[in-house]
């Protein structure tokens, strides 16, 4: 069967060049400009399926004239035609605004039988568009998709979710993002973008995309203050022997305060405990498996409650049989269980249809969710079904007047930006572990009620396999990352450390890419953002990629042989030596004048 196969693309700026100027705004000027990451793999994929049905892939963008190069890129790597949204009237689109005018995009030049899209895109992680579009054309979404095999009509995937691997299965037509490893990115030089034929690039405005509202008219989010994370260390690079450098740095760690907490995450306090109020409803969704994220989102949510004079409603699956006790410890003023066929194996658009459907019900103030994989499509999904604002990737949650004031990195994690809903109901998924976890605060009886979700038969799971476990790295107040400096089978040699620290294991996209550690375990802008007491880079290049996703550390030691290695810039303090004879000496030295307390 010949595919007809739509891919949809962005252009992003390279985050490794992105500073503000005066007054927090953002420099534009100058920067280069390239297809996302994620999206070259749909690009790759989406021509090598239409080209093996006889079909055609043509791909779309939203942005700028200036993203007209990322559509001659994907034609030249063998796209058949490229198309253009770009008007000024899409400036200041949010997610849902971006997803409804793909949606009208698609309308008008379709149909389609297959969508793809990346994963998220560098600039932003979110991975919101795609599964909003998804629902605003009633369509089945496979996210993260790692293997693809398409029999007819049939389309069954093998999906990468955090941290686990799901066999799915659905029918065309439908959506499905593109993880890293499903095949090799598309790419071509400037001169074969050049070449490209004018003919094969077409233009669409808004007039002939239909009335809107467009870009921030038709955007229930808005960007507020702007301002840079400030990740700077002091990147003091030790001298002399290996053992003269180990004591000085143990030193360092301890004049921090930082071993005093290394072995267990000291809790940030009990969680709030206002009594249920009679203000905002503050809705928190409960992810099958992972207690972890939901206690922090509830702790979240118990300190806006007590602020507001607000209630919080944990919203769980009841397949999962969510403890209500337990709940109430950690921040739940009521519990609402979601019950229908499927219950152990619900689907992510059956979650969101009856989640939105709850919000229209009850008006919630607010409702969080984690950023996970399984949370963001449940999200997205919902926003799109209520045409709320869905704030994607917050690491900081306030209340400013009426409104929730969600703090999201934003380009790659330069800047932090503040975003705001207009919606009645606001939305947004937070970032795993960066939060914290609050002691559970004295149990009270915690009210349950149950709501009913009817299946809409998109998609079928069949299986699930666990490949780590998430909340492990999460919770670790100790992390000791690894780059391809060390091989696995050293791995090993790092158990001593590992033993006196209570660490975990963390790497970069480079080992994890060659199998070498689960992709659950990478960290970085393509991985997961990680904020322990101590993070001990070991082997690790120090590229901004990487170094990313630990800028919340609370302190940075790096172990390179090389003294010129970036890293050492990214760091609190740095030992140069090689890792064989560095790690044990620091193990012993820390074993022999520290205990964990």
């Amino acid at each position: 069967m010949a595919l007809r196969i739509a891919v949809l693309i962005k252009q992003v700026p390279r985050v490794e060049e992105m500073e503000l100027g005066p007054g927090g705004v953002l420099r534009r000027a100058g920067l280069d400009l390239e297809m996302n990451a994620y999206c070259r793999r749909a690009v790759s994929k989406g021509v090598e399926l239409a080209q093996a049905t006889g079909g055609s892939c043509t791909v779309f963008t939203l942005g700028p004239p200036a993203a007209e190069d990322s559509l001659r890129e994907a034609i030249a790597w063998g796209a058949d035609r490229g198309v253009l949204i770009t008007d000024p009237a899409f400036a200041g689109s949010d997610t849902l605004a971006t997803a409804r005018a793909l949606a009208a995009a698609l309308g008008s030049r379709g149909p389609f039988d297959l969508i793809l899209t990346g994963r998220n895109s560098v600039d932003a992680d979110t991975g919101q568009v795609g599964p909003c579009l998804a629902e605003l054309l009633d369509l089945p979404f496979l996210g993260g998709v790692k293997m693809l095999e398409i029999d007819g009509r049939i389309v069954s995937a093998t999906c990468e979710q955090d941290d686990r691997l799901i066999e799915a299965r659905t029918s065309l037509p439908a959506v499905l993002s593109c993880a890293e490893r499903l095949c090799d990115p598309s790419k071509v030089a400037p001169e074969g973008r050049a070449a490209v034929d004018a003919d094969r690039l077409e233009l669409l405005t808004a007039a002939e995309l239909g009335a809107g509202p467009w870009g921030q008219l038709g955007s229930p989010t808005v960007v507020g203050q702007m301002r840079v994370y400030d990740d700077s260390r002091p990147g003091v690079r030790l001298e002399g022997p290996v053992g003269q450098q180990v004591r000085e740095a143990v030193g360092m760690l301890d004049a921090a305060g930082v071993l005093a907490g290394v072995a267990h995450h000291d809790p940030l306090g009990p969680v709030a405990d206002g009594g249920p109020g009679s203000g905002p409803l503050i809705g928190v969704l409960i992810e099958p498996g992972r207690p972890r994220v939901s206690w922090e989102l509830l702790g979240a949510a118990a300190a806006l409650a007590a602020q507001s004079g607000g209630r919080v409603v944990a919203f769980g699956l009841g397949g999962d049989r969510p403890d209500a006790d337990e709940l109430g410890r950690r921040g739940a003023d009521e519990l609402t269980i979601l019950q229908g066929a499927g219950e152990t194996s619900m689907v992510e658009s059956d979650v969101a249809a009856a989640l939105a459907q709850w919000c229209l019900d009850v008006r919630p103030w607010a409702v969080l969710v984690a950023g996970t994989m399984w949370g963001r499509e449940v999200a997205a999904r919902a926003a799109g079904r209520l045409g709320a604002g869905l704030v994607g990737d917050a690491i900081e949650l306030t209340i400013e007047g009426d409104r929730l004031v969600a703090w999201k990195p934003a380009f790659g994690g330069k800047v932090v930006a503040a975003i705001t809903s207009s919606s009645p109901t606001q939305l947004a998924t937070v970032r795993p572990g960066v939060l914290g976890l609050g002691a559970p605060r004295p149990g009270r009886p915690v009210p349950v009620s149950t709501t009913s979700v009817v299946s809409r038969g998109l998609t079928e799971v069949l299986s699930s396999h666990i490949e780590d476990e998430m909340d492990e790295l999460a919770a670790a107040a100790s992390v000791i990352g690894v780059g391809r400096g060390i091989a696995p089978h050293d791995y090993v040699q790092l158990d001593p450390l590992r033993r006196v620290l209570g660490a975990e294991l963390a790497a970069t996209r480079k080992v994890t890419d060659v199998g070498w550690l689960p992709h659950a375990r990478q960290v970085g802008i393509t991985g997961r953002s990680l904020a322990p007491r101590l993070y001990v880079a070991i082997g690790v290049s120090g590229k901004f990629n990487h170094m990313v996703g630990v800028r919340r550390a609370g302190f940075i030691l790096a172990i390179n042989s090389d003294p010129e290695a970036l890293v050492f810039g990214c760091a609190d303090a740095g030992i140069v030596g090689d890792w064989r004879e560095v790690v044990p000496t620091l193990a012993a030295t820390l074993e022999a004048g520290w205990a964990p307390r």
